[in-house]
C-alpha cells in the first residue's frame, strides 16, 4: 500500500522549479498592466506581483539540506 501523504505531496526538487514560475508569471503580468489598463488595476498587479515575486524568491532559495 502506498502512503497518501507521500502520493499527494509535492517533490521537494520541484520547488525550485514553481518559485522561478511564479516570479516569471508575476513579472509578465506587471509588464502586460504597464503598457495598457486604467490606473488601479496597474496598482493591483503591481502590489500582487511583489508578493508572487516575494515568495517565489523564498521557494526558489529555500534550503532543504535537513
Amino acid at each position: 500500500m502506498e502512503n497518501s501523504q507521500h502520493r499527494h505531496a509535492a517533490h521537494p526538487e520541484r520547488t525550485p522549479a514553481y518559485g522561478v514560475v511564479m516570479i516569471i508569471v508575476a513579472l509578465a503580468a506587471a509588464i502586460a498592466v504597464s503598457f495598457a489598463g486604467p490606473t488601479w488595476l496597474r496598482i493591483a498587479v503591481y502590489v500582487l506581483a511583489g508578493a508572487a515575486i516575494a515568495v517565489g524568491f523564498v521557494f526558489t532559495l529555500r534550503d532543504y539540506s535537513n
